[in-house]
């Protein structure tokens, strides 16, 4: 794939600071907002000279507020939407209501992941303790000129704290509810007087929020979606000489837990089936989802292993003139088993034998070159990537799959009637224990050069200069030897000597065209992007700006059984790039003797060949949308109230984010065209608020308070009325005393603190027509927390 990006951008307003940095926050005269420096284009910038839409959140705020991984922010960042389903692997992120559903490893995100200038290949794989962090930076509509592809709803840009020449060292113990218990520790500090490094080092574990049922076996876990978690980062920084620095990252992190079970919100017509054939209640009747009782009489685990390495050289060739170059490795794995039917009956499973997981390797290496030419600020850089990725999937029937779907086919009379139609003897036609084993084999290689270029044309104003030149083509080879569907396991999935099928409704994995299948499929991409953006300033307290972008992501293979019909096998699981053409009009101003950040935005984004993944209940099915738009205002500010020590920061995102009208094809459903996309809300807000007070002349409090509201949604891809989510507001709050030296600090805090019930996806359940069931987020927490310094 092959992307050729450019840009001429004016240095602008953007809009949005959902929280200055830290010395923003704490500035005991709490008189001016300071700068607040971001890289949302590639090199140190003011915010408010940025000519893009971005959050900035600071270290600070995100301790505030209880924030481990990308997952937490939404609560800080309007119009952020991140959602998990079977596991912490199937991460979905979504920013304006576009994102792409994250429970196919064959697609790649809209919404970018960038960690210390490291992209992250997929959503789920960025999911993860994040460390000591100095900043996040959200930013959003299209970044593909400086990010690459597959940025084109945004960008979530991670920058963790640096080594210090300075010692010092951090320590942090919580308690919690569900057990929680958790440790963290860092050190930093000089090694020489050119080497500095620091190490970070966390362990958090917790119990689950969801009580097992488990039938009879063979599974006895008797709790899901608990944490596990172990964490180690570690940093060098050297710096040879004044102009030259170097800074050597290594991370690694293990996950180990029991994830994750849904829970049924409409049971259909087969619940009684489930009952029939199960141990116990089979699933809860009637439904009561939130009252955290899942079933499954299969482990469902998860076991994640993420780690990496990477270098990155600055150099100052002279005052004007800077060489950045970022080689990485990444090294990301997941094995999981699960209980897919989500009952305690013996229906659907797969085993935790190591035969089911994803795993991705990738090395990428970019060089930049920056300067500054008399009104001119220039970007030329060049990128490379090499992503390898293998996916297996070992599904297996249990000793009531022909049972059931004999019940089924007989109207819950006859048990054998799978038996009677095939002629095959009762227990032989889906036989316990064998299955099917599919294995993708996924390759992905490509390179880009990109420019971003600001003109200076007055002191008021900056403008383009000359844009894009001809490029050579990149190629990408993607699906080399993908997939190898089909491989059987020890026996065939289904009377495989015998001529008479089992009749379509029973057979969903068990299709024998899929046996001892091998297809291979190859596609390339070569595509130009680019950005244009002007800025004018009025005066030193208002700045305005206008952009178009054009970005795109990049097409692909799904990976899943795909066929025309029964029996007969799609070869073809290849879908389109998705595409992106935004406009953007804003304000950024600096109020009330720069106490208050005040900015706006409004944008209108139109995608084209849209993909759009659903779960059928048996597999998942890509498909393209020829359009969605995307169109609305994002507004924000950041206040240093005039009560000393009070900061407040807010946003709000209005988003018009809908289909457009079309015929459905195969894997659209009728509901789509004219209707607004699922996990697209019209409001979004987030707000937060930072309190410090002396406590007599020794110690200090300081309290904080954060929230999120969004409106009605529906969590569906096929926007069924049974998947929706009422409107709803969270909040997290935490107030801590220590010295005003802060060698230590005791916290109490709370997250989802008024404890409000809600769906992260509701998703119709494997096997079982008409009935619903929910991934729900997390319950009220609260806890304690002992932070230690020493400096």
């Amino acid at each position: 794939m092959t992307e050729w990006k450019w840009g001429a951008s004016a240095l602008v307003i953007a809009g949005l600071c959902a929280a200055g940095p830290a010395s923003a926050q704490d500035d005991a005269q709490g008189s001016v907002i300071e700068g607040i420096v971001v890289t949302a284009q590639k090199r140190e910038q003011n915010l408010q000279d940025v000519p893009i839409v971005v959050n900035v959140v600071s270290g600070q705020q995100l301790q505030d507020a209880g924030v481990r991984d990308v997952k937490d922010l939404q609560v800080l960042t309007p119009g952020l939407s991140v959602t998990s389903s079977t596991g912490g692997a199937q991460t979905s992120i979504r920013i304006r209501g576009v994102g792409t559903i994250g429970d196919n490893p064959g697609l790649e995100s809209s919404v970018g992941t960038v960690i210390d200038g490291v992209y992250r290949a997929r959503s789920g794989v960025a999911f993860g303790d994040l460390g000591e962090m100095e900043r996040i930076e959200v930013l959003k509509g299209p970044q593909g000129t400086v990010f690459g592809k597959n940025t084109s709803a945004g960008v979530i840009n991670v920058i963790t704290k640096a080594p210090e020449f300075d010692f010092g060292a951090n320590g942090e113990l919580t308690y919690g509810s569900h057990d929680h218990l958790a440790a963290a520790a860092s050190v930093t500090g000089p090694i020489t007087d050119t080497l500095a490094g620091r190490i970070f080092a966390a362990r958090r574990v917790r119990d689950g929020f969801y009580d097992v049922s488990n039938g009879a076996g063979p599974s006895t876990e008797k709790d899901n979606d608990d944490q596990n978690v172990t964490t180690v980062r570690g940093q060098l920084l050297w710096l040879p000489t004044d102009s030259l620095s170097f800074r050597f990252l290594a991370d690694w992190t293990k996950r180990e837990e029991h994830c994750c079970l849904d829970v049924a919100t409409v049971p259909g017509a087969t619940a009684a089936i489930i009952d029939a054939l199960a141990a116990d209640a089979g699933i809860l009747r009637p439904a009561d989802p939130f009252r955290r009782r899942a079933f499954a009489n299969r482990e469902s685990v998860q076991d994640i292993e993420d780690m990496g390495v990477s270098l990155q050289a600055d150099w100052e060739l002279t005052d004007d003139i800077t060489v950045t170059s970022i080689t990485a490795w990444r090294d990301w794995e997941n094995f999981q088993a699960n209980d897919i039917d989500f009952s305690s009956a013996d229906i659907w499973y797969r085993p935790d034998d190591g035969r089911t997981f994803s795993k991705f390797e990738t090395f990428s290496q970019e060089l930049r070159f920056a300067g500054r030419s008399g009104p001119l600020d220039w970007m030329i850089g060049g990128y490379y990537s090499d992503e390898q990725l293998e996916s297996s999937a070992y599904t297996l029937f249990g000793v009531s799959y022909e049972t059931y779907f004999g019940l089924l086919l007989s109207g819950g009379t006859n048990p054998t009637a799978v038996s009677a139609l095939t002629g095959i003897p009762a227990g032989q036609n889906f036989i316990a224990g064998q299955g099917s084993y599919d294995r993708y084999d996924h390759s992905n290689k490509g390179w880009a050069l990109f420019t971003n270029n600001t003109w200076h044309v007055t002191d008021s104003s900056r403008s383009p200069s000359a844009f894009a030149t001809p490029t050579t083509p990149r190629r990408c080879s993607r699906g080399t030897g993908t997939p190898r569907r089909g491989t059987p396991a020890p026996r065939p999935s289904y009377g495989r000597s015998r001529p008479r099928p089992a009749p379509r409704s029973a057979r969903p994995r068990g299709d024998p065209a899929f046996n001892n299948v091998d297809t291979r499929q190859e596609r390339s991409e070569d595509r130009l992007g680019g950005t244009v953006k002007v800025s004018y300033r009025f005066n030193p307290e208002l700045m305005t700006y206008v952009s178009y972008a054009s970005s795109h992501k990049s097409g692909g293979f799904n990976l899943d059984r795909a066929r025309f019909e029964p029996g007969r096998i799609n070869p073809d699981t290849s879908f389109a790039a998705e595409t992106v053409e935004s406009y953007e009009a804003g304000f950024k101003s600096n109020l009330a003797g720069n106490t208050l950040l005040l900015n706006a935005a409004a944008f209108d984004q139109t995608f084209k060949n849209f993909q759009l993944n659903t779960y059928t209940g048996v597999s998942f099915v890509v498909a393209s949308v020829p359009k969605v738009t995307s169109k609305g205002v994002d507004l924000d500010l950041v206040y240093r109230t005039p009560f000393e020590g009070l900061t407040v920061t807010g946003g709000v995102t209005y988003a018009v984010t809908q289909f457009g009208n079309f015929v459905p094809t195969a894997g659209i459903g009728p509901r789509l065209p004219t209707s607004r996309v699922s996990y697209a809300p019209l409001w979004s807000a987030s707000w937060s608020a930072a309190y410090e007070k002396p406590l007599g002349e020794d110690f200090k409090l300081r309290a904080s308070v954060s929230g999120r509201y969004t409106s009605a949604y529906n969590t569906g891809s096929n926007l069924d009325p049974l998947k929706r989510q009422r409107p709803m507001t969270l909040w997290n709050g935490r107030v801590g005393v220590g010295p005003e030296d802060e060698r230590w600090m005791l916290e109490v805090w709370a997250q989802n603190l008024t404890d409000v019930n809600y769906y992260q996806v509701v998703v119709d359940q494997p096997l079982q027509s008409g009935t619903f069931a929910a991934f729900l987020g997390a319950p009220r927490t609260v806890g304690a927390t002992l932070r230690v310094k020493f400096n």
